[in-house]
């Protein structure tokens, strides 16, 4: 599990810009998501090689002044909560502004390593204003410019000494976390499983803090059942923030071998739903979706089949995913749900013999070998799968600069067609021979 570093402050202070640019430079970051809406983005970072998960809170731009500071409040006291380092941006050009005043009080009262860090000094004379900020009594201060880039080095690095350490989780048994939206009956189903079940053996409190370990026994599977759906304090978040959902969806994830993600029939697969799907398919987690409530539903106008369709066409182009339609309430196919995401977990610890696996694409490259490019001829000549947690493949060729995207996914297809890895990310490598 990595660490996570939250950025806040009030709007157009510059927090999207320099997230933006931080998630361009290839050394600093591995990956990052555009978020559920109004511009939510979460980012999977690495510098130094210490690797965390950055989240730019964005600003709110909607509403009166009141709607704007009670929202910022709440982005600020969920970010302090969940995230172990956190980033707070000022504005030179403005100066201190009783909206900076609000959140440095918040800072101050939280005990966690707070970076602030003042934006748009481009020149000597910004540098010289920026000594106001001295009097939001957070000491030491970090001049950027989110435009050029200046500064983010020395901040990056005063960062990732103080993040923790990754945690490596020393339980051998697979972790299924269960996401999704708030009120999409993550806790029912959990109840459902836990309730009438007589196999529990322990109750383990996990290495986060608000995540708890079920272990859990059926059928002879054991694995440990995450739940990190709002465990505190969930009353004083409204339910409708996004920003909510993904914080907490990020700790469930990170924490997981495979992710149930849970959702509502009747509210459908929307784009904060799709957003969690791509958090779990970004961080190289299994998948299953459940479809709750779907006991509710009006069957004439949706068949199972059209709302499989429906979500695959969202999900494009990873649409090997099982989908489980499921009634919490009843208790119906719950039990399917659990058996499917102990598939995908073997699924995602599947491992082919380098000998199997070139035997049975390199016939199917050599009928069908990437499309020459300006005369040149890509030749694969060998393929493996990499010694990583999770499914990787390396073919080798004599020009992997010429092999395209396309052609990487004509490549996952066969990978898929003839090995089983549904629900899982996989992930291809070109190289040189």
């Amino acid at each position: 599990m990595s660490a996570i570093v939250a950025i806040v402050g009030r709007p157009n202070v510059g927090k999207s810009t320099f997230f933006n640019r931080l998630i361009q430079r290839r050394e600093a970051i591995v990956d990052a998501v555009s978020g559920v809406t109004r511009d939510r983005h979460y980012g999977k970072s690495d510098w130094n090689g210490k690797e965390f998960s950055l989240i730019d809170t964005g600003g709110y731009v909607l509403g009166s002044d009141d709607i704007f500071e009670q929202e910022i409040d709440k982005q600020v006291e969920l970010a302090i909560e969940e995230a172990d380092a956190i980033i707070f941006m000022v504005d030179v050009e403005s100066g201190v502004t009783g909206m900076d005043e609000d959140v440095a009080n918040l800072l101050r009262r939280a005990n966690k390593p707070t970076f602030l860090t003042v934006n748009k000094v481009d020149n000597t004379q910004r540098e010289a204003d920026a000594t106001e900020f001295y009097s939001l009594g957070l000491g030491e201060y970090y001049t950027i410019s989110s435009i050029n880039g200046s500064g983010t080095g020395d901040l990056l690095d005063a960062l990732v000494k103080e993040l923790p350490e990754t945690i490596e989780e020393e339980s051998t048994l697979p972790r299924f976390a269960v996401v999704g939206r708030p009120n999409a009956g993550k806790s029912s189903f959990i109840n459902a499983l836990i309730g009438e079940d007589r196999y529990i053996v322990t109750d383990i409190a996990g290495t986060t803090r608000d995540s708890i370990d079920t272990k859990y026994n059926r059928f002879g599977f054991e694995f440990n059942l995450v739940d990190t759906a709002g465990i505190r304090r969930k009353a004083k978040v409204k339910e409708d923030l996004e920003f909510y959902s993904v914080m907490r969806s990020v700790r469930s994830i990170e924490y997981s071998d495979v992710c149930l993600l849970l959702f509502d029939a009747s509210r459908g697969f929307d784009g904060q739903v799709q957003n969690i799907f791509w958090l779990a398919h970004r961080n190289n987690k299994g998948v299953v979706i459940l479809v709750n409530k779907w006991d509710l539903v009006e069957k004439e106008t949706n068949s199972v089949r059209d709302y499989t369709t429906k979500i695959k066409k969202a999900i494009e182009p990873f649409t090997d995913v099982p989908i489980v339609f499921i009634s919490v309430l009843n208790k119906q196919r719950i039990y399917k749900a659990i058996e499917t995401a102990v598939e995908v977990y073997h699924n995602r610890s599947r491992k082919i013999k380098t000998r199997k696996f070139n035997d049975v694409m390199l016939p199917i490259i050599e009928r069908k070998p990437p499309p020459a490019i300006k005369g040149k001829y890509v030749k694969i000549k060998f393929c493996t799968q990499l010694p990583t947690p999770y499914p990787q493949f390396a073919f080798y060729c004599n020009l992997p600069q010429y092999v395209r995207d396309p052609y990487r996914r004509f490549l996952e297809n066969q990978i898929r067609e003839n090995f089983d890895f549904t629900g899982v990310p996989i992930s291809v490598f070109i190289r040189k021979k």
